[in-house]
């Protein structure tokens, strides 16, 4: 691993921890060179299947995609990174678990609306208003008169 700072690739590892849910594994390192520590993070990498979107193009899952998708539908919102994170982390168990080539965008979107339902109603609006399209503010207030029902 080459150090961020004087891009020597003589380090030794300082300490590991691997997450909770056993994925990935968090290094910290020392340069030999330089004395700096930084920190790495190791995940497994498998084959992705392609998302297939609304208009017909493939495209490989995004992880940072939809991390930054629910980052902006959370926002301002009392949703704890952690539980954002968990989304994700579901999202992308459930992917593989399906041992497909192919997945539609659709598809990922009720996976990822149904753990923002449970999560925070206003953050399941905004990520809806998004992946749903909404054509008119009908269609929004359906949606959110639905969510409202089961609420009560």
């Amino acid at each position: 691993m080459k150090c961020p700072f004087c891009f020597n690739d003589d380090d030794k590892v300082v300490d590991s921890r691997i997450s909770k849910d056993g994925r990935s594994t968090k290094r910290k390192r020392q340069c030999n060179s330089c004395g700096k520590k930084f920190t790495t993070l190791e995940t497994i990498i498998l084959s992705s299947p392609l998302i297939i979107k609304k208009d017909g193009r493939r495209e490989s899952f995004d992880r940072q995609k939809l991390l930054s998708g629910l980052i902006k539908a959370c926002e301002k919102r009392p949703v704890p990174y952690r539980n954002i994170e968990e989304i994700v982390q579901s999202v992308e168990k459930w992917i593989e678990e399906t041992n497909l080539k192919e997945i539609k965008s659709e598809d990922v979107g009720k996976h990822v609306l149904g753990k923002l339902k449970n999560t925070d109603a206003i953050s399941y609006v905004r990520f809806a208003s998004v992946y749903l399209s909404f054509k008119d503010i009908n269609e929004l207030y359906e949606n959110v008169s639905e969510l409202i029902k089961k609420q009560s």
